[in-house]
Order: structure tokens, then C-alpha cells, then sequence
């Protein structure tokens, strides 16, 4: 769910802040902020697990930024904290390294660095603690070894810290920013009609996250959109005096919605703009093809990027397993994940259904994509699964030739 006045973590420039303990990565965080957002001690190893938090940081604006812990920590835990923070390298745009002034880097940063080059994420160092020890000499030189640009810090007295932003906000991505969600497809003075059921699932004075972002993408691209429940779709139709664009739903009510839209009207699922927005849509569509061969005792893996308080007739626990086992004739073998661990054992499972991944950002998806080619399991989303179930898939994709090629002749990527 989603405040209209809030970005969504999804939305946000990720930073991540890496260095060993006891260079001051907390101490720069809260520099940078303004703000005692992450604990300060002179004890090494103080942050443990990465620690995210939603900020906005002049003049960048809204971002999310992690903290992690050191990159040097010991012992068969600090290995474990050490990996788990790696792996927020998956979700990052940026990379901020710091290391303390009057230190040589060694063999914990150049690891951090080939796994940053290795997934073409921008980094910046920053050289903490100058108030102390003013001698950067051997840090210039490793910069320059590996090309990266870099700064002079103290967090403690602020010293610099407006020359890091600065270095900030040229490093970043300029493409950290997904592609429209449906911006592309419009052009202005297009109507457009989204249908957004109100549940149990959607609390008084919200709406579900996915919906308040295409609204604004809509917006955004001078088009114009009316909002109904499905059960007002028709009425809602007549009352046009020119035929919508497009008309989006959600993808629970798409049989209904579907025999209410007239066949030359565009009909897509808010959950299918997610997977091309996220992700990679030919990729789930491709991957959905495994939904046709699919059998009983077939292990299929259920996959949310967050967690929410589960409703009787959750659509990722429930709906979604009663319908896949009604098609198939028989009982299929489920697993659930949820949150911001993908898990490991993907290997295991013949398919994975993922949801429209609102929550998370376009790395993250495209990661977990990549790791479900690599184990060899066909991925697809939410939407495009409910289409297919519905008989519909071929006119939800209609907006997307390429995909519409994909799911009917199976041309491999």
C-alpha cells in the first residue's frame, strides 16, 4: 500500500554505504542526512545487518540508504554479516566506499570493488576521518589504480560533505529512474481507465501502490484516466463519449473485466505494466510458457518482494494456488517467499511465479530474473499467470507485439 504523498522505496536512488569497521560509515550517514539515523560507536563492528532507511538527502532527493556491515568482520558470523551485506548489492545504484584517513586498502576493498564492477554499479570513495589524520596519500593511490572518483570527508566536523553529495549526484545512474509504466503507450489527451477493486486488502483511504503509480504515469504524460470498481466498468464505459485507450485492471477481476471492454479497446493488468516497468516483460513471458506443461507434484514457488498481513483469500497463498491446481487437475507442490531475501534453493522448483514487485526496485527484479535463467527455472509474475489462467493472456499482451510473439511461437531471448 502506498500514501499518495510518499515515493516508493521501488522509485528511490539506492545508496549503499560499505567500508570496514570503524571507518565511519555511520558517522556519514548521519553527516549526510543531518540526522542521528544510524548508531555511532567507537566499538568496531557496531552495525551488524544492512540497516535501510527512506530519506531524503538535498539535493539529491529522495533515496534509500543502506548502511552495512564492515566489509573486514571476523570470525565464521562476521563471514555471514559480511555476505549478507554483499548481496544488498543487488538492490544498489550507488556504492559510497569509505575508508579511514591514514589507512593502506587492501584485499577487503578490491573484493568490493571487483563485485561492483561485476555488476556495473557506480561507486564513489570517500576518505573519513581527515580532522585526525590528514594523510590520504596512499588512498589517492588506490583510487587511482581503479579509476574512482573520490573525496576528502569528516563527518565528525562536516568538513567536505557537501563536495560528497556533489560527487553523489554526478555518479549516480542517470538511468537509475525505471522506464514509464505506461507513459510510452500514450500519447497526450489519451483517455485511460483503470479499474481498482477495493478489498480488505486495500485499508480505508488507500489504494494498492501499483495503482497510485500508473495513475501518476498517466498524469505525468498529459493523458487523462477515470477510476472504477469493476462492478461499474460497463456503466463507466458507456458514459464515455470517446473510446478509451486503454482500459487496466487488476489482475484478480480480469475475467470479468475483460467481457466488459469492447474487443477494440487495449486491456492490460496493472501487475503485467509492473514486470516490463521492474523487470524484464518478454523474459516473464517466455518463462510463463512453463504454465502450459505444468503437472501435478510440479513444485511451484510463490514469490512477493514484501510482507503483508495475509487475507483469507490472499492472492499469492491462496488464489493463485487453487486456480493453478484446478488447470493442471491436481495437486501441485507450493513454496512461499516473501520479502527481501530471495531464496537460494530456486533450483528445486520447476516454476516461479513472482509478484508485480511494486516494492522493489528494477535491480533487484532483474537480479532475481537472472538468478532463476542461471538455475535453469522458467519465472513469470503474478499478471501474467492470472491472464493465462483467465484464457486471456494473448489480448492482456496486446499492447506488447514482441511479448504477443513470444508467448505464441516461443522465440527464445
Amino acid at each position: 500500500m502506498s500514501k499518495l504523498n510518499e515515493t516508493p522505496s521501488g522509485e528511490r536512488l539506492h545508496i549503499s554505504i560499505f567500508g570496514r569497521r570503524n571507518a565511519g560509515k555511520s558517522s556519514v550517514i548521519n553527516a549526510l542526512t543531518g540526522q542521528n539515523i544510524a548508531i555511532v560507536s567507537d566499538v568496531a563492528g557496531t552495525t551488524t545487518d544492512p540497516v535501510a532507511k527512506a530519506i531524503e538527502i538535498l539535493p539529491i532527493g529522495p533515496v534509500i540508504l543502506t548502511d552495512t556491515a564492515g566489509i573486514d568482520d571476523a570470525g565464521a558470523l562476521g563471514e555471514l554479516r559480511v555476505e549478507k551485506s554483499m548481496r544488498v548489492l543487488e538492490k544498489t545504484d550507488l556504492v559510497i566506499l569509505v575508508i579511514e584517513s591514514g589507512k593502506t586498502p587492501g584485499h577487503w576493498e578490491d573484493e568490493l570493488v571487483q563485485r561492483v564492477n561485476e555488476r556495473k554499479i557506480p561507486i564513489i570513495a570517500a576518505a573519513n576521518k581527515i580532522d585526525l589524520n590528514p594523510n590520504t596519500e596512499e588512498i589517492e593511490k588506490w583510487v587511482e589504480k581503479y579509476n574512482i572518483p573520490f573525496v576528502k570527508v569528516s563527518a565528525y566536523n562536516k568538513s567536505n560533505i557537501d563536495k560528497l553529495k556533489e560527487l553523489m549526484i554526478a555518479s549516480a545512474p542517470k538511468e537509475f529512474r525505471e522506464p514509464s509504466i505506461i507513459g510510452d503507450l500514450l500519447s497526450p489527451g489519451d483517455l485511460v481507465v483503470l479499474v481498482t477493486p477495493i478489498d480488505s486488502a486495500a485499508p480505508k483511504g488507500r489504494l494498492i501502490l501499483p495503482q497510485v503509480m500508473t495513475l501518476r504515469d498517466i498524469l505525468d504524460h498529459d493523458a487523462f484516466a477515470i477510476v472504477a470498481k469493476e462492478n461499474e466498468l460497463k456503466s463507466a464505459l458507456g458514459r464515455l463519449t470517446q473510446k478509451p485507450q486503454m482500459v487496466i485492471t487488476d489482475s484478480q477481476v480480469f475475467h470479468q473485466v475483460a467481457a466488459d471492454t469492447p474487443d477494440d479497446v487495449l486491456l492490460t493488468g496493472f501487475s503485467i505494466l509492473m514486470a516490463r516497468y521492474k523487470g524484464d516483460l518478454d523474459k516473464y513471458v517466455y518463462g510463463a510458457r512453463a504454465l502450459r506443461t505444468l503437472k501435478p507434484g510440479n513444485r511451484v514457488m510463490i514469490s512477493e518482494g514484501c510482507t503483508h498481513h495475509r487475507q483469507s483469500d490472499d492472492i499469492g497463498t491462496v488464489k493463485i494456488p487453487r486456480l493453478l491446481n484446478k488447470s493442471v487437475g491436481g495437486e501441485l507442490e507450493f513454496g512461499f517467499s516473501s520479502g527481501v531475501e530471495f531464496p537460494e534453493d530456486i533450483n528445486t522448483y520447476d516454476l516461479i511465479i513472482h509478484c508485480g514487485a511494486c516494492t522493489l526496485n528494477r535491480r533487484e527484479v532483474l537480479y532475481r530474473q537472472s538468478e532463476a535463467e542461471k538455475a535453469g527455472v522458467p519465472m513469470t509474475n503474478y499478471g501474467i499467470t492470472l491472464a493465462y489462467l483467465n484464457g486471456i493472456l494473448d489480448r492482456a499482451l496486446m499492447p506488447f507485439p514482441q511479448a504477443i510473439d513470444i508467448w505464441n511461437n516461443g522465440r527464445e531471448l
